[in-house]
């Protein structure tokens, strides 16, 4: 059975490492992804050719979102069409973020979309410092699914929450920041597409803990970037 495969950009919106971050994660997951990079110095663009080559569009963290959207909006509408039509896309931090519509692709329901969790009343992280964070995560696939993993420490990079979130059978809560309880993860329908998203980083490496001195609690461990990943491929919860 061939692999599938997934463009993940690399470029102006998107910081060191965190592109490649995404890629091991998505070559690491049940699917085991082919993946190929797109951006400006890369061989390929991201455009309505080149994503309908693909299963599956990852777009990393980055910087600010204002300067990422000047560096991004060029191709919204090839990703636009590209969910509308059956693909995925998934978004880590910035990626999520980008989903929102102040600004953004436009991939969250209507009445929904992104904000800063650090400025949340309430939050347990209130700076834009590297920090981590938890998480509580209700896996919906593979041998754990149904099950909700309680304050599980990720890596946060002043990370989105999706705010006006009605929950259906289209858009399901994956994660809820453990203080608070607002949505750190979620899936979505867009036509006959899905988008998953994700506010902290579930792909950080134990490096990433190592070069901003911070606690590790957990342990390297990837299976929360891996049900988010193969959940916004099946299109749901696999019951």
């Amino acid at each position: 059975m061939p692999r599938p495969r997934a463009l993940v950009y690399r470029g102006p919106a998107s910081s060191h490492g965190l592109p490649e971050a995404v890629a091991r994660l998505l070559e690491s997951s049940p699917r085991r992804f082919e993946v190929q990079y797109a951006g400006p110095s890369e061989a390929v663009q991201v455009s309505h050719e080149t994503l309908s080559e693909v299963d599956l569009y990852a777009q990393p963290g980055g910087p600010d979102l204002d300067d990422a959207w000047a560096e991004t909006r060029a191709f919204a509408p090839a990703i636009r069409r590209f969910v509308s039509r059956g693909g995925r896309y998934v978004g880590f931090c910035l990626g999520a973020y980008l989903a929102g519509h102040t600004p953004g692709f436009g991939l969250l329901p209507r009445g929904a979309d992104t904000d800063a969790e650090n400025d949340q009343d309430g939050a347990q992280v209130t700076t834009d410092a590297d920090a981590i964070v938890q998480v509580d995560w209700r896996f919906a696939t593979g041998p754990q699914a149904g099950r909700t993993a309680a304050g599980r420490w990720l890596y946060f990079q002043e990370g989105a929450v999706i705010r006006g979130l009605r929950e259906s059978e289209t858009a399901i809560v994956l994660g809820r920041y453990s203080q608070g309880g607002r949505v750190a993860a979620s899936l979505t329908k867009y036509g006959e597409g899905w988008v998953g998203l994700v506010g902290p980083h579930p792909e950080a490496t134990l490096e990433w803990f190592a070069v901003e001195n911070l606690e590790c609690p957990h342990g390297e461990q990837f299976d929360i970037g891996h049900d988010l990943i193969e959940a916004t491929m099946a299109g749901g919860r696999v019951r």
